[in-house]
């Protein structure tokens, strides 16, 4: 197992505007990322390319659609698994879709578990059924969206399989960002596992600011890498070993409570 790299795209977007928005990240990664074998991971933020919003009727893309053409690109450009999660039709339903897209332009996506009920996203979006459980470069990796991050059943580590890497796209607006910062040093430590927690920036169409604070974390909860309130692609590479020693001597996993959840149906 070797040591991953990683790359926290933290950015203002443009609201309902998805081609502004792959433009923007376009610039973005080019002038953090110059070139392939930087970064092993490009993480962006929760509906990166509209913004949180309920308007699926006219914002939502076809799955497949344009935002993973894009995708692929940039896989392909810095040799690295690009996620996020769109705003998706397929099917004739709506989802809040994270889309994890390999070099190679093969794919897998996780629909939202936990649809944010105070916004009404539950009466827009169809929510998910299962898990996903990601290998890459020797590591295992969870990604879920915003609202998972409140619901620590469904990001349970398992003490047989368990996964390095839970990580979490969002639009977690200013006024419960000490929430944020609370639940993803829970989910660490809870967890066994480095926690990534990526937010955006500035002030959407529902009049909602956000202040970033994505965040890269280790084990015990602690800050490997904090990217403020900054517009910024924070790179951080993460070290196999003292996970592997650390889960060792503490193997707190081994005595958790035993239920089983959907990893893929």
């Amino acid at each position: 197992m070797n040591d991953l790299t990683v790359s926290l795209v933290q950015t203002t977007l443009h609201w309902h505007d998805p081609a502004a928005n792959r433009a923007q990240l376009d610039d973005l990664l080019a002038s953090a990322l110059p070139g392939a074998g930087i970064t092993d991971l490009i993480v962006l933020p929760e509906m990166f390319t509209t913004g949180f919003s309920m308007a699926a009727a006219t914002q939502a893309e076809p799955y497949p659609g344009p935002t993973l053409d894009w995708m692929r690109e940039q896989a392909v450009r810095y040799d690295a698994v690009v996620t996020g999660s769109v705003l998706t039709e397929e099917g004739g339903a709506y989802f809040n879709r994270l889309l994890w897209v390999r070099p190679d332009g093969s794919h897998s996506a996780y629909d939202k578990r936990h649809l944010f009920r105070l916004a009404g996203e539950h009466e827009v979006f169809t929510a998910g059924a299962c898990r996903l459980l990601e290998e890459w470069r020797g590591w295992r990796i969870r990604p879920l969206i915003c609202y998972d991050l409140r619901f620590p059943v469904w990001s349970r580590n398992s003490p047989h399989e368990p996964y390095d890497l839970l990580l979490y796209v969002a639009n977690w607006p200013q006024a419960r960002i000490e929430i944020w910062r609370t639940l993803l040093r829970a989910r660490a430590i809870e967890n066994l596992a480095y926690t990534v927690g990526v937010n955006r920036l500035g002030t959407d169409g529902s009049k909602l600011d956000y202040s970033g604070q994505s965040a890269l974390l280790d084990i015990h909860g602690e800050y490997l890498a904090q990217a403020g309130n900054l517009q910024t692609v924070l790179t951080h590479t993460l070290q196999a070993a003292p996970l592997q020693e650390l889960r060792q001597q503490l193997p707190f996993l081994l005595d958790a409570d035993h239920f089983e959840l959907p990893d893929a149906c």
